[in-house]
């Protein structure tokens, strides 16, 4: 069970760019836009650090979550521009960072990657109007602790 619906797995499994937010140790939120690839297996994201020259795959991020594996993530866009029809999926998670086999997420990502395990979804637009209440749930009892 991975908590997903079906819709919202269909949705997730099309996407490939989403924003991750992360909070660094003084308690500074950072919100930056990555590749994202949807795990339908285990109903986990795939976030991917491409390879930069000269600065590899330093990223905030990574330094955010080493000290808070706590992360949000939110993957969405635009079903039509008329009628205006947002939708998307926002995902509260615990973030694990993954030293290899990040190449596999897309070309120029290098071996760094990152796997969030969501504990709370909310979507909308997906299953329902996009301005319909939003289709919300915990995955888990377990609070997200830092």
């Amino acid at each position: 069970m991975t908590g997903f619906t079906d819709a919202e797995r269909s949705y997730l499994s099309q996407q490939r760019l989403g924003r991750l937010a992360t909070v660094d140790a003084a308690g500074q939120p950072h919100v930056v836009p990555v590749g994202v690839r949807f795990d339908a297996g285990d109903g986990t994201l795939a976030i991917g650090a491409a390879d930069l020259p000269g600065r590899g795959q330093r990223r905030h991020y990574l330094r955010n979550i080493e000290t808070d594996p706590r992360v949000a993530v939110v993957i969405d866009d635009l079903a039509s521009l008329d009628p205006f029809h947002p939708r998307g999926v926002s995902i509260r998670g615990r973030a694990e960072i993954v030293g290899t086999g990040g190449e596999r997420l897309g070309p120029g990502f290098g071996p760094l990657w990152v796997r969030v395990t969501p504990v709370w979804i909310s979507s909308w637009g997906i299953e329902s109007g996009p301005y319909d209440p939003p289709h919300t749930r915990s995955l888990s009892v377990e609070p997200l602790a830092g």
